[in-house]
């Protein structure tokens, strides 16, 4: 069902605020004089991603966003886990008054419990929620227009029965895009429990590596790669055909599976659609050119395997796992197979390397910058008044948990305890 809503003219100006060392976290913040060249700003509401598709795919070649923003990734979210949830789509499409394409915000309606929840498409799923916004859209639009483009666009959604809500939860939105601050940070946000790193690339891998590494810990990689090869010849393995893919990544699952049950943590790929997401991406003609699934070999057998994205000049790390059984174990292939990916998306000449959303020690060594990420929710109507407010305190918990080092490992370590009663045998 397509679904578009009579198209609207908003006035936008342009914002004065520098994009570099802003405070973000106070909407009060946001709200800064600009200057005062005008513009019109036309908005669209689809509920159905066929229609949209086009449009989609030209803007994201040329916007400021994320692979997780992509039509193909988010339209694979929906296909595998979107419908079987009976979520609704709901993209809006803003337009400068030259048609020019503003931005796109990809959101839609879950049902939860008795109530309708509005969030980001994919938003489990993406590692960072955002819009695609227009290079320009931060000198045309200031962050108070924005606001009222917002406020606009909540009175459509809940104008349209198909739309309509009871609370608003957005999470893991990134500080920034490209260059551009991130316009939903203007919102009443909070800091999300975890944040994001990345490592810019250039030059040769054995530049970068010297340059990261200290020579006795680039003696000490050495030597455990001799160690390992104790066990076989140690390879690194692009998956070049969907076959391949697939057999590689199945891998990964299950040694992922393995290590999420002894944490005493859910198995992600257990949930509906979840795997079939992952394959299919991995798989899909239409999309292998973003997918990127290497593995480490050791002799026969994958010690580890990763799932990465490319695109935008910047290669995702998205899902690792290494074989915790592997008579290798002990000689850190996982960390192996990290140096191989780097190496791998500096002779492709990529710019970047995401470590997305954790703040794992390893992401902590390799990178140079970091990324913040905040939350919001807010209740749209009376129903989603409880569920807003738990979805706060929950947010609030989570990151004093994890921010706090101490009651952090207590959780971790109780987590791994009850794990350990039902850990799998080993073959």
């Amino acid at each position: 069902m397509h679904v578009v809503t009579r198209a609207t003219t908003l006035t936008a100006f342009r914002d004065a605020a520098p994009a570099a060392d802003v405070v973000l976290p106070a909407a009060a913040a946001c709200r800064e004089a600009g200057r005062d060249a005008t513009h019109d700003l036309n908005l669209r509401i689809h509920g159905d991603l066929a229609n949209v598709e086009a449009e989609w795919r030209r803007f994201e070649a040329v916007a400021d966003c994320t692979v997780f923003q992509t039509f193909d990734w988010l339209a694979a979210w929906h296909r595998h886990i979107g419908l079987r949830a009976r979520v609704q789509p709901a993209v809006a499409v803003g337009r400068f008054a030259n048609g020019d394409t503003a931005f796109i915000v990809p959101l839609c309606v879950a049902p939860h419990g008795p109530a309708r929840r509005l969030c980001w498409l994919g938003q489990e799923l993406c590692d960072y929620n955002a819009p695609l916004l227009a290079r320009n859209f931060s000198e045309r639009v200031t962050a108070e227009r924005f606001l009222e483009v917002w406020r606009e666009l909540r009175l459509r959604l809940q104008q349209d029965p198909l739309f309509r809500h009871d609370w608003i939860d957005l999470e893991k939105m990134p500080q920034t895009l490209g260059a551009q601050r991130n316009p939903f940070t203007c919102l009443d946000v909070s800091p999300n429990a975890s944040g994001a790193h990345l490592t810019q690339l250039g030059g040769g891998w054995e530049e970068f590596y010297t340059a990261k590494r200290s020579s006795a810990t680039r003696r000490r990689d050495r030597a455990k790669r001799r160690h390992m090869s104790e066990y076989g010849d140690v390879q690194f393995a692009t998956a070049a055909e969907a076959a391949d893919a697939r057999r590689t990544l199945e891998i990964l699952m299950e040694q992922n599976s393995r290590a999420l049950v002894r944490k005493g943590v859910a198995d992600m790929f257990a949930r509906p659609g979840w795997r079939e997401f992952f394959l299919d991406l991995a798989t899909n003609p239409q999309t292998r050119h973003l997918v990127h699934v290497a593995r480490l070999q050791v002799g026969a057998d994958a010690v580890a395997a990763n799932f990465g994205v490319v695109f935008g000049g910047c290669y995702y790390h998205v899902l690792a796992s290494y074989c915790e059984d592997s008579r290798a174990a002990h000689f850190g292939p996982g960390a192996l197979h990290l140096r191989e990916l780097l190496k791998y998306a500096i002779e492709r000449g990529l710019q970047r390397f995401d470590f997305t959303i954790g703040d794992e020690r390893y992401k902590l060594e390799w990178c140079d910058s970091s990324l913040k990420l905040y939350d919001h929710a807010a209740a749209a109507t009376w129903r989603g008044w409880p569920a807003s407010r738990a979805a706060a305190a929950r947010r609030r918990l989570k990151r004093l948990i994890k921010q706090t080092p101490w009651v952090w490992n207590a959780v971790s370590a109780a987590r791994t305890a009850l794990g350990s009663f039902s850990r799998p045998a080993r073959p």
